[in-house]
């Protein structure tokens, strides 16, 4: 017998690829990192011998979540300035709070959060943008969680650099720290077309061609962003964005929900990825992303929860379930984005957006190990049907029972093993008691 680290046993195996596949009965075998076998349980018994067993007889495995937009360490200002329309939450709570409190230390013990409360909901990769994007790094490094940490550029100073030139000359530092790591991916981030000048834009576009590296950028979230554009440049916001040659498959663009039918087919021909946050998009009021007219001409959608700050969680599963819903409504059409296709938009869609697609966002031999075993047997999750369906509709993050990423176990029935809970939870708790004491909560 083949001797081997892990061997996952699951009621259920649903790899994503191919699609429209659903194993019963099988097991998950699992060395030095990878995917080495998937076959049925009576064979892997036959063939293999593991380190570490594990029967997970109620339990679906599916590949790890992937949140391909996030504000990680924003997860601290969750609640802190609720039920307001975007511009307004910006301007006058959220930026002041940031010019207040944000520094290094800010960000990795947020992102320590962000990354805490991702692995206990299935998530095992996320799409970063923030300031002192090392210090996110730092943090994801350190949990052995995959990240792709965007370079912010934004026009104004803020605490992160002064002015352009600053904001590119550290964005290149931290790429080049991190250009041969394991876990970390970096990407351009220019945080949006209104906050975002043309020259900077342009640099942007030409290094991330030089660099390989993905660009991703707030665009089209809201009708007030498309009309300012339209009323001060004399175009739409993705428009700008194609003179100035950043309108490609190196493009994560977030949001997107005021699109034409031409600004769709554009998107497809220019192989734009489009990254779809239905509960922020729905809290902020900001409109609903056509993700069926998207996915019918042939772009990749992606999803992503967006900050905590304006969600008010990082619960992959609750948005699979919010953006089939959305789609549903938002079409009036029940058939619009079915539980499985939401599955790849959390899974596979977000690693071809972030370009890792051969690493991981499916279950393939020779891809990592990065697995979230989902238990049914909760009262809530019977009787099980059609496991895809019960676990976008029924399931909730908190039916996540493990996870491994890299085929190291980073969540076992429920409990974090390499990152101190408790210690996340006393560290947020006095952020709070700091941030409440200023009048941020007044305004």
């Amino acid at each position: 017998m083949q001797k081997v680290e892990t061997i996952l046993h699951a009621r259920w195996v649903i790899p994503v690829e191919p699609a429209h596949t659903v194993l019963e009965n099988h097991a998950l075998v699992i060395d030095e990192g990878k995917i080495v076998a998937i076959l049925p349980s009576s064979q892997a018994n036959e063939q293999y011998s593991a380190k570490h067993l594990q029967k997970l007889d109620d339990h679906i495995l599916i590949p790890g979540l992937i949140n391909t937009h996030t504000h990680a360490s924003m997860s601290l200002m969750r609640g802190i300035a609720d039920d307001l329309p975007l511009m307004e939450w910006l301007q006058n709570h959220i930026w002041p709070a940031e010019a207040k409190w944000v520094s290094e230390e800010f960000v990795f013990e947020g992102t320590q959060l962000a990354i805490a409360e991702s692995i206990k909901s299935g998530v095992t990769c996320f799409n970063e943008m923030y300031f002192f994007p090392d210090a996110a790094a730092r943090a994801a490094e350190q949990a052995g969680f995959r990240a792709t940490v965007g370079l912010i550029v934004i026009d104004f100073p803020t605490v992160w650099a002064a002015n352009a030139d600053e904001y590119l000359s550290k964005a290149l530092d931290v790429h080049d720290k991190y250009r041969h790591s394991e876990f970390i991916r970096t990407a351009f981030a220019p945080h949006a077309p209104y906050t975002v000048s043309d020259e900077p834009l342009k640099r942007i576009a030409t290094l991330a061609e030089e660099l390989d590296m993905p660009i991703h950028i707030h665009v089209h979230e809201t009708a007030f962003e498309v009309m300012e554009s339209e009323k001060n440049l004399g175009k739409r916001p993705l428009e700008r964005l194609a003179e100035l040659n950043l309108c490609s498959p190196r493009l994560l663009a977030v949001h997107m929900t005021q699109l034409t039918e031409d600004e769709i087919a554009r998107c497809a021909a220019d192989g734009v990825h489009v990254i779809h946050c239905p509960e922020s998009n729905m809290k902020l009021a900001s409109g609903i992303c056509p993700v069926p007219a998207l996915l019918k001409a042939g772009v990749n959608v992606a999803l992503g929860t967006d900050g905590s700050s304006s969600n008010n969680d990082l619960d992959m599963i609750g948005e699979m379930r919010s953006a089939a819903l959305l789609a549903k409504v938002g079409s009036m059409d029940a058939s619009a984005l079915s539980a499985e296709q939401a599955l790849q938009l959390a899974t596979i869609n977000g690693a071809r957006a972030l370009g890792i697609d051969d690493i991981t966002g499916s279950l393939k031999v020779g891809k990592a190990a990065d697995v979230v075993a989902v238990d049914l047997s909760d009262i809530g999750t019977q009787p099980v049907y059609h496991p895809i369906s019960q676990l976008v509709y029924s399931a909730t993050r908190h039916n996540v029972s493990d996870v491994w990423i890299n085929g190291h176990q980073v969540l076992k029935d429920r409990t974090l093993l390499h990152m101190d809970e408790d210690a996340i939870r006393r560290r947020a708790q006095s952020w709070a008691e700091k941030i409440y004491s200023t009048d941020i909560h007044d305004d």
